[in-house]
């Protein structure tokens, strides 16, 4: 089952050097065993553009946005056999943070993919036919 794992923060301080090599050498050993697709940190929002439909209409709005309370920076993409596995991968994650950046405050949102399948496992007559 593949799941996405999303890293958000209010605070937009860079990562410590320290904090650097630990997710490099968790990144390292999680490509090796087979379950981590991709990974990367995002540029800030002064470099990116927001395209937004209000009303009916397009819009484009350049970075960076006012209204961000929380930006996402980076995510990290997985092969696990369940939630449980994601969740564990996501709490040593974020363990990384209170190690070696202490202060910093965030969020890793850990969803799974969709499938065909969940299609049907979400599907409320195929609920209530159970």
């Amino acid at each position: 089952m593949r799941f996405m794992s999303i890293i958000t923060s209010a605070q937009t301080a860079h990562p410590t050097p320290e904090l650097m090599e630990a997710m490099g050498k968790l990144a390292d050993r999680e490509t090796k065993a087979g379950r981590m697709i991709d990974t990367a940190g995002l540029m800030p929002l002064s470099t990116g553009a927001r395209v937004t439909i209000k009303e009916g209409k397009l819009n484009v709005i350049d970075g960076p946005f006012v209204e961000a309370k929380e930006v996402i920076g980076g995510y990290a993409i997985f092969e696990f056999q369940s939630k449980e596995e994601a969740v564990a991968v996501a709490v040593e994650f974020m363990q990384l943070h209170i190690d070696h950046m202490p202060g910093w405050e965030g969020t890793c949102e850990v969803r799974p993919y969709w499938t065909e399948e969940m299609q049907r496992m979400c599907d409320p007559r195929v609920i209530a036919a159970q």
